[in-house]
């Protein structure tokens, strides 16, 4: 009996070795499935690296049935290119046969990433909305394809931090006789190995109202003249066949390439509508209408008005209203008020082609030499009137 006393102190250390022994066995076999994994990550592994980046999780409403070109599939190696790891802790539930690691991450800033995805996004909706071919097609939708390329030109023109996260990895054991840890995929593991891209790119607010609008207002001051006409709805001005309508629009777009600014002067949000009151600087179209009126008044006194006839006085006049938009420099400022809706993915500017084009071309929304053709026709019987006066002046 007392040698049992002595030895009971004995044996409790060593099945407490034993079990501490075997906890320890367990840990390193769920730490050898952990590593196994995030290594593949770490290394590039293609298949797992598209695994934790399926185009099914990032854009949800693409089909399954699409085929992305080779180079798209840089994209994954590019994002987790600064990928790492540190397991924290690991705790085994041996009765239960699951396992929980805390570990931490270090990826990518998904955030800015997300954000600099949305505004490109939304850039190049814009610029199909201002194509003319893009709007004669019921759906104006950017394709799975060009969404991935917009990440490729990101990641690879681009230089993002990297940040650090802690994220929980459940594991269960499915083995009967012999261990068989496997990692239990959910889409919250999944969104913390990708830094949290998954959720950003679906967040509706992942670009505010006002950093919406700049998009709106900085890509509207990136186009050409087809492209504004189409956008802003501005035909009558610049959407024209003739070559010298043609001038006058180029030279009014020019105009708002060199003019154009706006400033944000206050953001109201309720609910999921947003007002953005703004200060816009454009060309002063009334300078340009009162400098072209008169130049046109002199012109339209003048023998050589009587001598062109109808025709050339309508070719004359744009040639004035042409030269007046060209030497201009006034600028003006006014205020504007902008409308913005949050349509559960985005926000989205509403009535922002007559907003904007009132807010740009001014008083010029329309071209003033219309008019004038008119009355100069009509006005060709008052200047027979007067042909009989060229007497007085020397022919050449």
């Amino acid at each position: 009996m007392k040698i049992t006393k002595r030895l009971l102190p004995f044996l409790l250390v060593i099945l407490a070795v034993i079990g501490i022994g075997c906890s320890h066995v367990d840990k390193t076999d769920v730490e050898e499935v952990i590593i196994s994994e995030l290594d593949l990550l770490k290394n590039l592994d293609a298949k797992t690296t598209q695994k934790y980046i399926s185009y099914k999780e990032l854009f949800p409403d693409a089909s399954e049935n699409n085929t992305l070109p080779e180079e798209v599939n840089e994209v994954f190696s590019l994002f987790f290119q600064n990928f790492n790891y540190k397991i924290l802790d690991i705790n085994v539930d041996k009765e239960n046969k699951t396992a929980e690691a805390s570990i931490r991450l270090t990826t990518m800033d998904a955030q800015s990433l997300a954000k600099d995805f949305a505004e490109e996004e939304l850039r190049q909706e814009i610029l199909q909305s201002a194509d003319k071919v893009s709007q004669n097609t019921e759906e104006n939708n950017i394709s799975l394809e060009e969404r991935y390329l917009i990440l490729y030109r990101l990641l690879t023109e681009n230089s993002y931090d990297s940040v650090e996260t802690d994220c929980t990895m459940q594991l269960v054991n499915n083995g009967n006789e012999k261990d068989d840890w496997e990692i239990k995929r959910t889409h919250s593991l999944e969104n913390d190995l990708v830094g949290g891209l998954t959720a950003y790119l679906s967040d509706p607010d992942i670009l505010p109202p006002e950093d919406t609008l700049a998009v709106y207002l900085n890509t509207l001051k990136t186009m050409d003249t087809a492209e504004m006409s189409n956008y802003l709805g501005v035909e009558s001005i610049l959407n024209t066949s003739d070559e010298a309508k043609q001038a006058i629009a180029a030279a009014l777009v020019e105009q708002v390439h060199k003019c154009f600014n706006y400033e944000v002067t206050e953001t109201s949000v309720n609910g999921y509508t947003a007002t953005i009151e703004a200060k816009i600087t454009t060309f002063d179209s009334d300078s340009i209408l009162a400098s072209y009126q008169t130049d046109l008044d002199s012109y339209l006194s003048s023998p050589d008005a009587v001598i062109d006839g109808s025709q050339n006085r309508y070719r004359k006049s744009y040639e004035l209203l042409l030269d007046s938009i060209e030497k201009n420099d006034a600028v003006t400022t006014s205020s504007a008020a902008f409308t913005l809706v949050n349509d559960g993915a985005q926000w989205k500017l509403q009535n922002d082609n007559n907003e904007l084009g009132n807010a740009i071309f001014g008083t010029l929304i329309t071209t003033p030499v219309s008019q004038e053709e008119d009355s100069e026709e009509i006005s060709d019987t008052d200047y027979e009137e007067t042909l009989s006066d060229l007497e007085e002046y020397p022919s050449e």
